[in-house]
């Protein structure tokens, strides 16, 4: 029974692996300041004619101030009363804070369902619970990802400016944007969350020898 349940648990361990991987990329993209690589013209402070625009904060190079050959890289944290940060960002910071915790949630119902098979404990009611509520939890995980990742994306293919004021030193629209290294992390972690998710809803319970010679039986009758 032990060695039929391992061997129909496979999915399920690469559900496990997909959604810890997902996980990390999840909190990468989170952390990341890259959503959005804004185009300057004006080099006056943004030395470099680039800035990031993050979730969390903006952050540029700039030489002003700084000894001949040398660079700083200058950010500024967005706080919780800025009126100008557009919905999409706050979005983000929502969301993505409820997938890293659903994230985890998945991988500790997945954990505990693993455990239960590669120990033996046939517990069949228990197990096949505690694998769809990791596979709901992974779901849920990537469609919060989602939302922030397709938001911004569209909001950098249509160019769109935010409002900063003058302590941020950014214009109020840039000449050109592009997708940040977070947005395409982002995605990815959609794509391994959901599938972990739907690998762990799809576990069944191993039917053993006797069980189908019973139901056989019943047939018969």
């Amino acid at each position: 029974m032990v060695k039929v349940q391992l061997f129909t648990s496979h999915l399920q361990l690469a559900a496990f692996a997909l959604g810890t991987i997902g996980w990390i990329l999840c909190t990468i993209s989170m952390g990341l300041v890259e959503w959005r690589v804004w185009h300057v013209d004006n080099t006056t402070i943004i030395s470099s004619g680039i800035a990031w625009v993050g979730i969390w904060k903006v952050c540029f190079i700039s030489y002003l101030h700084v000894s001949s050959g040398y660079k700083e890289q200058f950010c500024h944290k967005f706080s919780g009363y800025d009126s100008f940060i557009p919905h999409e960002i706050y979005v983000a910071q929502g969301l993505l804070l409820i997938a890293m915790v659903m994230g985890l949630l998945g991988l500790t119902a997945t954990v505990f369902a693993l455990r239960n098979i590669y120990m033996g404990i046939s517990r069949k009611t228990l197990i096949t619970h505690f694998f769809l509520l990791g596979g709901f939890f992974y779901i849920f995980a990537g469609l919060c990802v989602l939302v922030p990742v397709s938001w911004n994306f569209y909001s950098v293919a249509q160019n769109q400016s935010i409002a900063f004021p003058p302590s941020y030193y950014m214009p109020s629209s840039p000449t050109a944007q592009e997708v940040g290294a977070a947005i395409p992390i982002g995605i990815i972690a959609v794509i391994l969350l959901l599938l972990s998710g739907t690998f762990s809803l799809s576990y069944r319970f191993p039917i053993t020898h006797s069980q189908k010679i019973r139901m056989s039986a019943r047939v018969i009758l």
